[in-house]
């Protein structure tokens, strides 16, 4: 997945995610699953976000960024900060 792609797909959650709030003011969906699917757009973000920065890591490093690969959520969301 090239770095267009991964924004591609940041915008995609982010849209989505505005979706969401949406439907659960207007009673479409009920909060249990807005903050369900919520909480997977947020690890799947953190995914993206993660394989965008160790992308452009690599590419800073001289490596390739194309060997760069998704990481798990277990992994992501355990990354202290």
């Amino acid at each position: 997945m090239d770095d267009k792609t991964v924004m591609s797909r940041i915008n995609d959650l982010v849209q989505e995610e505005h979706q969401l709030r949406t439907q659960v003011q207007s009673g479409q969906i009920s909060s249990d699953d807005e903050r369900q699917r919520l909480r997977d757009l947020e690890e799947s973000l953190d995914q993206c976000w993660d394989l965008l920065r160790r992308r452009r890591a690599a590419r800073a490093a001289g490596a390739d960024p194309d060997a760069v690969n998704t990481e798990p959520v277990s992994e992501v969301e355990g990354y202290l900060q």
